[in-house]
């Protein structure tokens, strides 16, 4: 498994990470089985970062984490490295009603994932999106004490803008920033990324496949279930969808030449923005994670990264990456 750093301060971790999210939550029905075998099947390849949210599943899937970790042998066990996100607010029904920055919550919320992961420790711990009623000062700063404690290892940070991400730097030394980048999510590019290399904080990127938009597995007519939240992303409407699935019928072109996948091709593009980056794949299958993988063996060269940016130009998008209410949250949207 090839390997990268996470920023100045961060840890080394293998160069892509999974992210755990859609084995619990929000991506239609879960298969435990298969999410415990696919855990399995990435520690056995050598990922090490393991990506998951106190609220994906209201504790579930720190839960299966748990479990995951506990089944697998010793060696594995002990290279894993789980990043942690915390802070949004949830309802019985899993609607989102906010998110809490306030120092004493931190805390709460990081007493609760120790229990659920049975560790004694989290690797990287962040909030999931800003408090806008909290300075970021102030749970940077309850994160820090946390670190001082031995409970984290490594401060991280969620969706934020330049601003903010400086703010947090002069507090405590940030890790890395994950945030949403993609070939058809570029918007870190003009701020965000020259920032946080200039702090030298590391990226984890996720939404590299874009909930699967771009992932060349996804149709026009597919049907997704009640329970499927890209149901509600403007992405994934009408014209949107239609416009959007050309983009990637133009990225498959480039990828049959190559003789790989457009899922390859996405995550390789991710891949060659820098070594400071660390893409988030979010396999919830064993043959999506082994087509993942196969993304660290693809070379992408001038003529082909020219090409890709002809098939897919920077902005060309239809539609926000998520529904208005959320976009709100986003202090990196702002």
């Amino acid at each position: 498994m090839q390997t990268r750093t996470l920023g100045t301060t961060g840890p080394q971790t293998s160069a892509l990470g999974l992210g755990c999210m859609g084995m619990s939550a929000l991506y239609g029905d879960t298969d435990r089985s298969e999410s415990i075998a696919t855990l399995h099947a990435a520690l056995d390849a050598g990922v090490t970062l393991l990506d998951t949210g106190d609220f994906y599943g209201m504790g579930h899937n720190e839960l299966l984490i748990n479990e995951a970790l506990r089944t697998a042998p010793a060696a594995a066990r002990e290279k894993a490295q789980i990043s942690v996100k915390f802070g949004a607010l949830r309802t019985v029904e899993g609607g989102f009603t906010g998110y809490d920055g306030r120092p004493n919550a931190v805390k709460n919320f990081a007493a609760y994932s120790l229990q659920r992961l049975g560790t004694d420790h989290i690797d990287i711990y962040r909030i999931a999106r800003v408090d806008p009623d909290v300075p970021i000062e102030e749970t940077v700063g309850a994160i820090a004490e946390l670190v001082e404690a031995g409970h984290v290892r490594h401060i991280g940070l969620s969706e934020v803008g330049a601003e903010t991400l400086r703010r947090a730097a002069a507090v405590a030394p940030i890790s890395d920033l994950q945030i949403e980048y993609s070939l058809i999510s570029r918007g870190i590019e003009e701020a965000i990324l020259p920032t946080a290399r200039e702090l030298g904080i590391g990226v984890t990127a996720y939404g590299v496949l874009s909930r699967g938009l771009i992932s060349g597995h996804f149709s026009r007519d597919r049907k997704l279930a009640a329970n499927d939240f890209r149901g509600m992303s403007p992405r994934f409407q009408g014209e949107n969808l239609d416009r959007n699935l050309d983009l990637v019928d133009a990225l498959r072109k480039i990828a049959e030449q190559k003789g790989v996948s457009v899922a390859q091709t996405a995550i390789a593009w991710v891949l060659s923005r820098g070594e400071d980056i660390v893409p988030l794949v979010g396999a919830r299958r064993r043959d999506r994670l082994t087509e993942a993988l196969g993304a660290l063996a693809v070379t992408l060269d001038s003529d082909d990264l020219s090409a890709i940016e002809r098939a897919v130009p920077p902005g060309a998008a239809a539609g926000d990456r998520y529904p208005t209410d959320q976009m709100a949250h986003l202090d990196s949207e702002r």
